[in-house]
């Protein structure tokens, strides 16, 4: 079943109104007054493969078409491994990362960021990406997925026929029939992932209550700290260290996200040492202190607006 879900928000008026109040008490109103209304005019669509063996490559479709009450939005780093493809060529879709400006091209793939992602947003967009589980990226890409570590590349330089496969997708009327077309593409090229790898995936989509130490993972992976590190950096392009520390983030990223818990609780449920650590790992990838991060957070895990129209 895949799950649909509809926004229709007309209160511009409203974001526009705490936009112009005075001084600091402005700021609470506009995040408060944003949250309500950052997805006006926006449909998105989700898909969570369940079953065997698609769900061993991927962890989620998704689809976007909006119109844009915003000039900009802000992505954080997210832990994915993700293929997006562009279907509003028509426009054009402009980003920032690691200092630097490009266009977004009809489909690129991402891996892991340790910086946000500042887009230019058009009036309006689409968009179609599938979230890949990452021990099963090197099947399905035939490289492994630590080669994508802080980078953005056009998928169609790599593969000529992501050409073709982006018209195909294009001409599907329906999200589900772009997700069955673009299944069938990744299922020929997926052979049998292994019970380590599918453990693997369980620890980078952060589904194992597993205590995110060297220690713990060695252990349970049944790998010596020196291979662990070495397929850690196939997979994430970092060592265990920084890729455990990254995942810590991630963690508590979810929980500001999606609970009401205090910031020392979430620290403390993230396997950060102290609140100090966690504050400064936080800001280290994001940019943003976990309070600001919790104020400015939209519907969507990872992604805030700025700059109404």
């Amino acid at each position: 079943m895949v799950r649909v879900r509809w926004i229709r928000i007309s209160a511009k008026d409203d974001l526009q109104k705490a936009v112009g109040k005075n001084g600091g008490q402005a700021t609470e109103a506009l995040y408060q007054s944003k949250r309500t209304i950052e997805q006006s005019k926006m449909s998105t669509c989700y898909f969570t493969p369940k079953n065997r063996p698609l769900s061993d490559a991927v962890k989620s479709y998704w689809q976007v078409k909006r119109q844009n009450l915003f000039k900009n939005e802000v992505i954080v780093p997210k832990g994915i491994v993700e293929i997006i493809f562009n279907f509003s060529t028509e426009v054009k879709l402009q980003a920032q990362l690691y200092d630097a400006e490009f266009l977004i091209p009809r489909c690129f793939v991402q891996g892991y960021h340790t910086r946000p992602i500042h887009l230019t947003l058009p009036a309006n967009h689409c968009l179609f990406g599938v979230v890949i589980n990452t021990a099963a990226t090197k099947q399905i890409l035939g490289f492994p997925p630590g080669e994508l570590f802080r980078q953005c590349v056009d998928l169609t330089l790599i593969h000529p026929s992501i050409d073709s496969l982006w018209y195909q997708l294009a001409e599907k009327a329906s999200f589900q029939e772009r997700c069955m077309l673009l299944s069938n593409w990744m299922l020929k090229r997926l052979s049998c992932v292994s019970a380590r790898d599918r453990a693997f995936n369980s620890l980078f989509t952060l589904n194992t209550s597993r205590k995110l130490t060297v220690a713990h993972i060695s252990d349970w992976l049944c790998y010596s700290p020196r291979q662990l590190s070495r397929k850690f950096y196939q997979l994430t392009g970092m060592n265990t260290e920084l890729t455990l520390l990254y995942l810590k983030y991630v963690k508590a990223k979810g929980l500001i996200h999606t609970s009401d818990l205090s910031l020392s609780q979430i620290a403390y449920l993230s396997d950060f040492s102290d609140q100090s650590h966690f504050v400064k790992t936080f800001k280290r990838y994001t940019a943003l202190t976990p309070g600001d991060y919790r104020r400015k957070k939209s519907a969507l895990e990872g992604h805030y607006f700025e700059n109404v129209r």
